[in-house]
């Protein structure tokens, strides 16, 4: 699916034909639709077709008239029952007054820019409109990556109690996700650190500030999903035994309540013998049985409670 999109003033529009200072929005394009670009504007079919390869890396090139970007996006797939965190790729390509993105899927960040909810967004500013992608690319890892601690400390409150792997499984898929976030953002630091660095990518000091920016939140999320991990690391190793401690501690109880009521079982089985026992022709003989069950069962529950061992 191939859009266009451009500014006039504050008002975003989506057009039919390409113009100059235009943004051409290119979402799990067909081949068909990546040979009409590469054939119209002249652009390696390889940099149009490398977003769409999701084990591809980020990297920058810089030809005379091409700048290509490709960045991990952090993504969210959400149903009923789980979030799954990921990251897709980003290609980003300015060539004759126009700035085409490439993604497999569609994503909060691009959306943003077509409901025109993105402030001083202006197609006319391309290396601006570049920046703002990147800009904002790294608040949507530092939001995923606050509701992953979230969600880790809501996991961590039900594992106190739980007996099952289901919490541990969930930790498991948070810790993964955290992987994929610092694998993506360590990448994607050095793309930044190569466009700050080149001369060849024309930017108003206005844009070199916002680049800086960039860079910053960029290494705010990487120590965050660093700090994260480790800790999500470490909670995992101490709940397996936790949960393993929590089944030994209701196996235990479960074998002392066994132990307590075999007591009047003992009592009874002397009692129901088919030989000569005390007090068997007195009617007194069963409530004084029953009555010796339960004293030496509160007894016996006494000597386990002073024992700490329920």
């Amino acid at each position: 699916m191939i859009k266009i999109f451009k500014t006039y003033e504050k008002e975003v529009r989506e057009l039919e034909k390409h113009e100059d200072k235009t943004w051409i929005d290119m979402i799990n394009p067909t081949k068909d639709e990546l040979l009409k670009m590469s054939e119209e504007f002249d652009i390696d079919l390889d940099f149009l077709e490398a977003p769409l390869d999701e084990e591809e890396s980020p990297r920058i090139e810089i030809e005379s008239n091409l700048l290509f970007i490709l960045v991990n996006l952090p993504s969210l797939e959400e149903d009923e029952d789980s979030r799954e965190y990921d990251t897709i790729p980003l290609g980003i390509i300015i060539k004759e007054k126009r700035i085409i993105t490439v993604c497999l899927k569609d994503s909060y960040i691009l959306d943003d820019f077509r409901k025109g909810k993105v402030k001083n967004f202006n197609t006319h500013k391309l290396n601006r409109f570049l920046l703002q992608i990147l800009f904002r690319m790294d608040k949507r890892y530092l939001l995923y990556l606050k509701q992953i601690d979230r969600m880790s400390n809501y996991i961590e409150s039900k594992l106190h109690r739980s007996m099952k792997n289901k919490e541990l499984i969930q930790l498991l898929a948070l810790e993964k996700s955290l992987v994929y976030f610092s694998t993506s953002l360590k990448a994607n630091e050095v793309v930044l650190e190569k466009l700050q660095k080149s001369s060849l990518v024309k930017m108003y000091p206005e844009d070199d500030d916002l680049l800086e920016d960039v860079i910053i939140e960029n290494k705010q999320a990487i120590e965050m999903a660093s700090i994260y991990s480790n800790i999500l690391s470490g909670m995992m190793d101490a709940f397996a035994s936790v949960i393993s401690n929590n089944l030994n501690i209701v196996m235990k109880r479960l074998t002392l309540i066994t132990i307590i009521l075999t007591i009047p079982t003992m009592f009874a089985s002397f009692y129901g013998m088919n030989v000569s026992l005390p007090f068997q022709n007195s009617v007194w003989a069963f409530p004084f049985v029953m009555i010796i069950s339960l004293l030496t069962c509160i007894i016996a529950t006494a000597v386990f409670v002073k024992k700490k061992m329920f």
